[in-house]
C-alpha cells in the first residue's frame, strides 16, 4: 500500500457518516473529506491521509500519482471497502461505501488469480457466484478472452502464464463483472519495462472499448499521463491532493504520444509538483 504502516495498524473511526449532498449530476466516485489515521505501537497516532476530497465523473480514467508513502494505495483500498476511513466518506454511484461490493472491481499489483482455476474459470468466477446462466457467462468470458488476447490460453493455469498474462486475466476478470468503477493499484509495477509498455497499450485499447470509470494508482509520471484523463497529484506526510490536472491530449492514444510537446510539458509540471514541498520547498 502507498501509506507507511505501523505494526498491526488499527484504523480509527471518529464520526458517523453524513448523507451526500444532493447534486444535479452524481459523480461515479466521490471522496468527501477523508482522513485515515493509525495507532502506533507507542500509543500515538500516524496520519496517512488528511482531508482528501475529489470527484470522478462517469467514464473518466482518473489517476492518483505520488511518491511512495503518500497514501495513494490506502485511498484505493478505502474506496474498495477493504478498510474504513477515520473520518469522511466515500460514495460510488451515490451510495456510501461501507465494505467490499460488486460495484467495485479491483486489480492489485500482485498476481491474485486462483491457481486451481484455468484462465477461463478465473474470468468466469464472479459471474458464476452471482448465479448468471451458463450461456450468458460463456458469452461474456469469450468476449474478454478476445479483449485481452488470451483465447489461446483459455484452458491454461496461472503457473503456465507470464506476469503480464496473469495481469491480463485479472483485468478481464474485473471487467467481466461489469463494476461501476475499476480500481487499479499499480497493476504493472512488478513487470519488466517492455511488458509494462505492452500492458499499458492493452489497457488503452480495452478502455477505449469499455469506457469504464477507472481510478488508477501509480508513481510513474509517464504512465499517469499516457493513461489518464485527469491526474490527482498527491503529496506525502500526510497524504493530500496537491494538484488536479486535466490531460490535454486527445484519444485514442498510443505509446508515441510520449514525444508530444504537451506530454513533455505536463510531465515537467507533475515532476515539479512531486519534488516540491507543500510550501514550494524541495522535500
Amino acid at each position: 500500500m502507498g501509506s507507511v504502516n505501523a505494526s498491526s495498524p488499527i484504523p480509527l473511526r471518529t464520526t458517523p457518516a453524513m448523507a451526500p449532498a444532493a447534486k444535479s449530476a452524481t459523480p461515479r466516485l466521490r471522496v468527501d473529506n477523508v482522513t485515515l489515521q493509525y495507532k502506533t505501537p507507542s500509543g500515538g497516532t500516524f496520519t496517512a491521509l488528511e482531508k482528501v476530497s475529489f470527484e470522478v465523473p462517469d467514464q473518466q480514467f482518473a489517476v492518483l500519482v505520488g511518491p511512495s508513502g503518500c497514501g495513494k494505495s490506502s485511498l484505493l483500498y478505502l474506496t474498495a471497502g477493504l478498510a474504513e476511513p477515520t473520518s469522511g466518506d466515500i460514495y460510488v454511484g451515490g451510495q456510501q461505501v461501507d465494505g467490499p461490493g460488486a460495484d467495485r472491481g479491483m486489480v492489485f499489483q500482485g498476481y491474485t488469480l486462483f491457481p486451481w482455476l484455468t484462465v477461463r474459470k478465473n474470468i468466469e468466477f464472479g459471474l458464476k457466484r452471482r448465479g448468471m446462466p451458463t450461456a450468458e457467462r460463456k458469452e461474456i468470458v469469450e468476449f474478454y478472452l478476445n479483449e485481452v488476447g488470451l483465447r489461446r490460453f483459455a484452458d491454461n493455469y496461472s503457473k503456465q502464464l507470464s506476469g503480464g498474462m496473469m495481469q491480463r486475466v485479472a483485468i478481464a476478470r474485473a471487467l467481466a463483472n461489469d463494476p461501476q468503477i475499476l480500481l487499479m493499484d499499480e497493476p504493472f509495477g512488478a513487470l519488466d519495462s517492455q511488458t509494462r509498455l505492452q500492458m499499458q497499450q492493452l489497457l488503452l485499447k480495452v478502455w477505449e472499448h469499455s469506457k469504464k470509470t477507472v481510478l488508477f494508482v501509480t508513481h510513474d509520471i509517464d504512465e499517469a499521463i499516457l493513461l489518464g484523463d485527469r491526474i490527482f497529484v498527491m503529496g506525502a506526510r500526510p497524504g493530500r491532493i496537491k494538484e488536479v490536472l486535466d490531460v490535454p491530449i486527445g484519444r485514442p492514444r498510443n505509446l508515441d504520444m510520449v514525444m508530444d510537446p504537451e506530454f513533455i510539458r505536463m510531465k515537467r509540471t507533475i515532476f515539479h509538483q512531486l519534488h516540491d514541498g507543500p510550501d514550494g520547498h524541495t522535500d
